[in-house]
C-alpha cells in the first residue's frame, strides 16, 4: 500500500467509510519494512515505545486527522504512547495488533442463526488476547457502513477505534486492551446512506448505567455459586406437573422500601425477599421483568437490554447472589420474559443499523398500536437466535429455573388487537403467526434441554399451549388460566346473596381444567389500573370481606392448578398496587390481616405436604366434584385424591349465612377429620383437628353414603378421609 492508498484509506476511515480498518491500521509488512499507523485524532505527537518503556521510534503526521505512521526495528511488541495539545500523556496496546477471537465455527452458527452461546461472542467480553487483558467488543450490525465502540477510553470517538466487519454473519468486532469491568460503552454505527445513528447501547450488554444514563457497561462476573444441591437435584423435579408449585410473584422496586423510599438492594432482597417467602411456605419466587428498561412505569415489560439485569437494585453478580439465596432456601426463581415487543428509544434496537433490523419494517408486522412498541423480526434467523440465545443465557450463567413468557397471545396472532385492514394475513391466509409457533417450539426444546421450564401468559383459547410439539403443541410447560381468574373473581365481586345467580363462575373452570398444565394466577394485572385489590373488589363489612378473601384462597389451593399469589395479596392489601411504593407491612398490626397472611402461609404448607392437593393436577382422575350445583346456597364441595389412600374434601360457602348439618355424598366410606378451617386459622380458637366425622349410610349427591358438616359463613374447609 503507497502513501496515496494510506491517505485514501484514512479518509474513508474518518468520514465513515471504512469496514476493514485492520488493513490499514495497526502493524504491517511493507516490502522489508515494519511500519505502524494509528488514528488518534487529539494526539499532536505519538511515538512507539517497547512492553518495558524504551524509546522504539517517533511517528510522523501523515493525515490531518491524526493519522500517524512510524517504523519499528522489528517485528516486536510495541505500546502508543500520545502528547496531547495540552501536554496530557496516554499510552496503550494499539488495538489493531490483535486479531479476533471469533472463529470461522462461530461466525458460521451466528450466520445461520443457531449460536446457543451467543452471549459469549458478541457483547462485551472480556478476554486475554496474546497475553493482554482487555475487553473484545462484538456487534452484529449488517447494514452500517462504519461501526466504531467509544467510551470514555477513547474520549467517546468514534474514529478512534473503528471495528473489523466480518461480511458472512453481518458481525462488526474489536478488542480493546487494558480496559476492564464496569467500563462504560456505546457503539456508534453510520448507516448506508453515510448518516451517523445515535448511539446505541449494545443489543447483547449485560450491565448498565442507572438511568437517566443508557450506556452499557462492561461485565465480568466473579460470583461463586453456592447452589450445587439444588442444581444437582431439586432443580429437576421442582417444575414437575406433579410437584407444588405456590409462586410468590414480585415487583423488587416496590415489595419493600427503605425508611427514605428507596427500594432494597439486590442482597437486602436476597435477606429479605427470600427468607419471608421461605417463611410463608412459597415454593417459587417469580420477579416481574429485571431486565434492563428505560422507563419505571413499564415495570420491566419494555425491555431495552434483554441481557442485562436492571442496575437499579445493583450491578449483575448481586442479582445472581439473588437467586443463588432462593436456591439455598428452597426456593425456584422464575423470571418474567418478554419477547414480545420492545420500546422505540433511541438508544436501543429500534432501526439499530439504520434499518429495521430487530423489527419488521411494515408497522402492520412490525409495531404494537397498543402499546407503542416493536415487534421482533421472528423471520430473520438471527433475530430468533438473538432471544433463543437470551433464554439460555439467563438459565445457565443466572441458573433461573423458569421462564414465564409475557404476551404470547399477541405473537401467536397477526391480528391481535387490529382491526381490518391493519394486519397482514400468513402465506394461507389465516391470523396465526406461523414463524412465531416455529419460535416457540425451537425455545422451548432448547430451554428444557438446557434444564429450564417455561410458562405461557396466553389468554386466549388456542389449544394445546402446554402440549409437546410431537403432539401438536407450543412445547411449553405451563400456562397461565387466566379465564378462571376473570370468572372466579367476577363471582366474588358479586353481592354473597346474588352470587347464585353467577355459580357456574366458580364451575366452569373445571370443564377444561385437565386441558392444559394450567396456572392458576392472581397477578399483578389483577390489583392495578382500576381493578382495585382482591380485598377491594368484594362487598361487605371489613370482616366479611376478608374472611371471603380467605375461603377465595382455600378453595384456590384445592383447586386443580399450581398456584400463583401476587405480592399484597396475603397481608389482605386495601389499596392497588403502586410501582413508586411498598406494601402496606402495616396491616400485619390488625388481627384480621394476620389472620389472612397465617391462612396463606397454612395453605402452603398443607398444599405442599399433602400430594393430594398437587401431584394429580395434570389429571382429571385426581379432581371429583361432590357439589356443583347447590347454586342457592352457593356451596361447593370436591375431593381431591392421590392414590387409594390419600383423599381430601375441600367444602366452600360463599354466603354469610352458616348451613348447619350440610350433608354431603361420599365417593368412599370412612371418617374424615378437619384439616383446615379458613375461618379460624392463627387465631386462639383453632377447631380440634383430631375430631372425626363419620359417615353414615344415607343417600346423598347420587351417592350411598354421606357425611354432615357445619359451615361456617364465608369459608372453606379441607377435611382429611380416613379409612374404616
Amino acid at each position: 500500500m503507497n502513501q496515496d492508498d494510506v491517505t485514501r484509506q484514512v479518509n474513508r476511515l474518518v468520514h465513515g467509510h471504512g469496514d476493514d480498518p485492520f488493513a490499514t491500521l495497526g502493524r504491517h509488512m511493507v516490502g522489508d519494512r515494519v511500519v505502524v499507523r494509528c488514528l488518534w485524532p487529539r494526539a499532536e505527537h505519538v511515538v512507539l515505545i517497547g512492553p518495558d518503556g524504551t524509546h522504539l521510534a517517533d511517528m510522523s503526521r501523515v493525515h490531518d486527522e491524526g493519522a500517524f505512521e512510524g517504523e519499528l526495528p522489528s517485528w516486536c511488541d510495541y505500546r502508543l504512547r500520545a502528547t496531547d495539545a495540552r501536554g496530557r500523556v496516554a499510552e496503550q496496546h494499539d488495538a489493531y495488533r490483535f486479531g479476533t477471537p471469533l472463529s470461522d465455527l462461530d461466525l458460521h452458527l451466528i450466520g445461520e442463526g443457531t449460536h446457543e452461546y451467543l452471549y459469549r461472542k458478541l457483547g462485551a467480553n472480556v478476554c486475554v488476547m496474546d497475553g493482554v487483558r482487555g475487553v473484545h467488543f462484538a456487534v452484529w450490525a449488517p447494514n452500517a457502513q462504519r461501526v466504531s465502540v467509544v467510551g470514555s477510553f477513547n474520549g467517546w470517538d468514534g474514529r478512534r477505534h473503528v471495528m473489523r466487519r466480518h461480511h458472512e454473519a453481518g458481525v462488526w468486532d474489536i478488542f480493546v486492551p487494558e480496559i476492564d469491568a464496569g467500563e462504560p460503552y456505546k457503539y456508534e454505527l453510520i448507516a448506508a446512506d453515510g448518516h451517523k445513528l445515535p448511539l446505541k447501547a449494545d443489543p447483547m450488554g449485560r450491565f448498565a448505567e442507572p438511568p437517566p444514563g443508557n450506556a452499557s457497561r462492561v461485565e465480568n462476573s466473579d460470583h461463586r455459586w453456592r447452589d450445587h444441591d439444588w442444581m444437582k437435584g431439586p432443580r429437576a423435579t421442582a417444575n414437575q406437573p406433579d410437584a407444588p408449585i405456590s409462586i410468590y410473584e414480585v415487583h423488587l422496586g416496590s415489595w419493600k422500601r427503605h425508611a427514605d423510599g428507596t427500594p432494597l438492594d439486590y442482597d437486602e432482597l436476597a435477606n429479605e425477599l427470600v427468607e419471608y417467602a421461605a417463611d410463608m411456605g412459597f415454593t417459587h419466587l417469580e420477579l416481574m421483568p429485571i431486565h434492563e428498561h428505560p422507563f419505571d412505569g413499564s415495570w420491566g415489560y419494555q425491555p431495552i437490554g434483554l441481557y442485562a439485569p436492571t442496575c437499579r437494585f445493583g450491578p449483575p453478580d448481586a442479582c445472581r447472589r439473588l437467586i443463588d439465596r432462593a436456591h439455598q432456601r428452597g426456593l425456584a426463581v422464575i423470571i418474567d420474559w418478554v419477547a414480545a415487543h420492545f420500546p422505540r428509544d433511541a438508544h436501543g434496537l429500534a432501526e439499530f443499523d439504520g434499518t429495521c433490523l430487530y423489527e419488521h419494517a411494515d408497522p402492520k408486522r412490525g409495531a404494537h398500536m397498543d402499546w407503542g412498541t416493536l415487534i421482533f423480526n421472528l423471520s430473520r434467523r438471527e433475530v430468533a437466535n438473538y432471544l433463543i440465545a437470551n433464554a439460555l443465557y439467563w438459565v445457565r450463567e443466572f441458573h433461573v429455573d423458569a421462564l414465564r413468557v409475557d404476551a404470547v397471545a399477541s405473537m401467536l396472532y397477526l391480528d391481535y388487537s387490529r382491526e381490518d385492514g391493519e394486519w397482514i394475513p400468513n402465506e394461507h391466509g389465516g391470523n396465526e403467526n406461523l414463524e412465531a409457533i416455529e419460535f416457540f417450539a425451537e425455545l422451548n426444546a432448547r430451554v428444557s434441554a438446557a434444564g429450564g421450564t417455561t410458562m405461557a401468559e396466553e389468554s386466549t383459547a388456542w389449544p394445546m399451549v402446554s402440549r409437546p410439539v410431537s403432539e401438536g403443541g407450543l412445547g411449553f410447560d405451563y400456562k397461565w388460566n387466566l379465564g378462571w381468574m376473570h370468572d372466579t373473581l367476577a363471582y366474588l365481586s358479586e353481592d354473597p346473596l346474588a352470587r347464585k345467580h353467577h355459580h357456574d363462575k366458580m364451575t366452569f373452570g373445571l370443564v377444561y381444567a385437565f386441558s392444559e398444565n394450567f396456572i392458576l394466577p392472581l397477578s399483578h394485572d389483577e390489583v392495578v389500573h382500576g381493578k382495585r385489590s382482591l380485598l377491594g373488589r368484594i362487598p361487605g363489612d371489613l370482616p366479611a370481606r376478608l374472611a371471603t378473601l380467605r375461603a377465595y384462597f382455600a378453595f384456590m389451593f384445592a383447586h386443580p392448578g399450581k398456584k400463583l399469589l401476587f405480592m399484597g395479596a396475603e397481608l389482605a392489601q386495601h389499596t392497588e398496587w403502586a410501582y413508586q411504593g411498598e406494601l402496606d407491612w402495616a396491616l400485619l398490626d390488625a388481627p384480621d390481616h394476620r389472620q389472612t397472611q397465617a391462612a396463606v402461609r397454612a395453605l402452603n404448607g398443607l398444599y405442599r405436604q399433602c400430594p393430594a392437593l398437587h401431584a394429580g393436577d395434570a389429571h382429571e382422575a385426581s379432581f371429583e366434584w361432590l357439589v356443583a350445583e347447590d347454586r342457592d346456597h352457593s356451596v361447593f364441595a370436591f375431593v381431591r385424591t392421590f392414590g387409594a389412600d390419600e383423599m381430601i374434601l375441600c367444602v366452600s360457602n360463599f354466603t354469610p349465612i352458616a348451613r348447619s348439618q350440610y350433608r354431603i355424598g361420599l365417593p368412599r366410606d370412612g371418617a374424615f377429620s378437619l384439616l383446615f378451617d379458613s375461618s379460624n386459622v392463627g387465631t386462639d380458637t383453632d377447631i380440634e383437628q383430631a375430631k372425626l366425622l363419620d359417615s353414615a349410610p344415607i343417600p346423598s349427591d347420587g351417592r350411598t353414603r354421606s357425611i354432615t358438616v357445619d359451615l361456617p359463613a364465608l369459608t372453606t374447609l379441607y377435611l382429611r378421609w380416613h379409612a374404616d
